[in-house]
């Protein structure tokens, strides 16, 4: 393997795409140290202590501890997720937006352009509130913006959204130019700048109560069981369910077309990662309004049982997460929608008859496929609560056991080496591996 990354930098044209990669990922961390003028760094540091379990520390976890240091990065690329989301949901609905996916590439060009607009209108929206959430942060420190008032909100609502589109711009750039997907390598980077200061709290806090309930042994044994759920995780992002599909034999002038049999990767995990952020974000919105209504007895019960040390909280999320890998799988992917490009192409299920009857096939193995994927992922994503209870360990080494954090490393580590196992490939290198199941090798 480590010939295989010198292999990479032997071949220029690889070479100027990993280090112009590289070179966009260290703009955008520097700019995600620049607070926005007129904020205080150590009352936004206070306040920000206690928001691990609420939709600030969600978010926060997003663009790299941006948002909690108000930094002009302080939305990352989250508008632009978001956007795309949206026009990914008015896919399902509306006709014109089901026009323009069908369009091939001019309708992706389209998509693109209304998702650049949109990003700077929730960028801008977004902003706006930022600023008066900043106004009213206001602790025994002091306040944390020392001159409210709109000079300061449109200063800073511009400058923000300014920032965010500056990242949506590298993320294209990444994309075009570099190596991987730009805005997956954003996020990324953002996840991953957190992990020294994870290991680093998860030592300190070893050397604190070493030989009272913490022992090298129980540390090795994390190692080993964050090296078991990271290949758990490789599996059900890699695990496919693959539907043979037969093109029968077409005479057009002299060339005949078709004959060969290919298959329809179904993937066991279409849904990705969103079902996690959709439950994520619907569980931590009590533990955020609980927050802003400081000494209710009722909120004060609430926060109890959607706090993230109970055990109620878990199980919701668990049964929202299997809810919306069925919501968005049903979503992105359309049964119809592959039952007629296969009757257009001339195509057939071998065994299944064209039409109809294909597209309940493509369903009933969806539906069944779906809900091991669905449980995984469910199981994914509780693990850090488990680890937690049964050890002593840090919260914010515990995110990298599992749940959304984990799965993003995974996927976008993995999506890239597969594009540099392709280029490896392609210009008749050995890749990463001889033997193995990295897909830009086939």
């Amino acid at each position: 393997m480590l010939q295989s990354f010198q292999n990479c930098f032997k071949i220029p044209d690889l070479r100027s795409r990993i280090i112009f990669t590289v070179s966009l990922l260290v703009v955008y961390r520097f700019g995600g140290q620049i607070t926005v003028p007129g904020v205080d760094l150590q009352v936004l540091s206070d306040y920000f202590s206690n928001t691990g379990g609420t939709l600030f520390g969600l978010y926060d976890m997003f663009v790299g501890g941006a948002f909690t240091r108000a930094t002009i990065f302080a939305l990352g690329i989250m508008p632009y997720i978001s956007a795309s989301i949206i026009l990914q949901l008015l896919g399902a609905v509306i006709p014109h937006f089901q026009k323009l996916q069908r369009e091939g590439e001019e309708g992706r060009k389209k998509i693109n352009q209304y998702t650049r607009y949109g990003t700077v209108f929730l960028a801008a929206a977004q902003s706006l509130g930022v600023t008066y959430f900043l106004e009213s942060i206001n602790t025994p420190a002091g306040m944390a913006v020392a001159e409210p008032g709109w000079a300061f909100r449109l200063a800073t609502m511009i400058t923000i959204t300014a920032g965010t589109v500056f990242i949506m711009w590298l993320g294209e750039q990444i994309t075009e130019h570099g190596i991987g997907n730009g805005i997956s390598l954003i996020i990324f980077i953002g996840i991953i700048a957190e992990l020294p200061f994870a290991i680093r709290s998860e030592y300190e806090l070893f050397m604190l109560n070493r030989g009272a309930g913490k022992n090298i042994i129980q540390e090795l044994f994390l190692v080993a069981l964050i090296l078991f759920v990271v290949a758990f995780v490789i599996l059900l992002t890699q695990g496919q369910r693959k539907i043979p599909v037969q093109y029968a034999k077409r005479v057009v002038g002299r060339r005949v077309y078709g004959g060969q049999t290919t298959s329809i990767p179904l993937r066991i995990n279409t849904a990705g990662v969103i079902p996690i952020i959709f439950a994520q974000s619907i569980m931590f919105l009590p533990g955020t309004v609980t927050q802003l209504f400081p000494g209710s007895a009722v909120m004060e019960t609430l926060g109890e049982w959607f706090s993230m040390q109970s055990l109620f909280y878990w199980s919701v999320y668990a049964l929202m997460i299997v809810f919306f890998a069925y919501f968005y799988t049903a979503i992105v992917m359309d049964p119809n929608q592959l039952s007629d490009n296969m009757k257009k192409h001339g195509g057939f299920i071998p065994g299944v008859r064209p039409g109809p009857k294909t597209t309940a096939y493509i369903d009933k193995i969806m539906t069944r496929i779906t809900l091991p994927g669905a449980i995984a992922l469910a199981l994914v994503a509780v693990i850090p609560f488990f680890i937690t209870q049964q050890f002593q360990v840090s919260p914010s080494f515990a995110q990298f056991f599992g749940g959304t954090g984990l799965l993003i490393i995974v996927g976008v580590a993995l999506d890239t080496l597969q594009q540099l196992e392709s280029q490896l490939v392609t210009r008749h290198y050995e890749g990463f591996m001889k033997k193995g199941r990295i897909r830009g090798r086939r």
